[in-house]
């Protein structure tokens, strides 16, 4: 666990430089990471996975969701096993998501499951 914050400053590092872009006409993304709690069954981490792919027919600020799980042979994880990649086409469109009544609605379901969460957002460059 001595690791995680090595790891976070690496990742913040990297996402952090391209914050120079502009804000007002740049693609925002939002990356969300889980370590779901011990003793949550497959269908129940299912039922999240379900809800959070099911928020981007409910919010139309999202222009573009993919997610996947951690297959990485580094074990550097930190306990996090699933990452959820949201862009959005500007700040606006963020800030339309974080307090939409589906963003809060996917909330309740993945509180009693959650043990911690990782967001990043950052402004895309290249």
């Amino acid at each position: 666990m001595k690791s995680l914050p090595a790891f976070l400053a690496v990742v913040l590092a990297l996402f952090m430089s391209t914050a120079s872009a502009s804000a007002a006409d740049t693609p925002y993304r939002h990356v969300v990471l889980f370590k779901f709690k011990d003793g949550t069954t497959p269908a129940q981490v299912k039922t999240v996975e379900d809800a959070f792919r099911g928020l981007p027919g409910k919010i139309d600020t999202i222009v573009d969701f993919e997610f996947g799980t951690n297959v990485s042979p580094e074990g550097k994880d930190g306990g996090f096993t699933h990452c959820f990649f949201l862009t959005f086409k500007d700040k606006a469109g963020l800030e339309v998501y974080l307090p939409h009544p589906a963003h809060k609605e996917f909330g309740a379901t993945l509180r009693p499951y959650l043990d911690k969460v990782l967001v990043i957002d950052y402004v895309a460059g290249k």
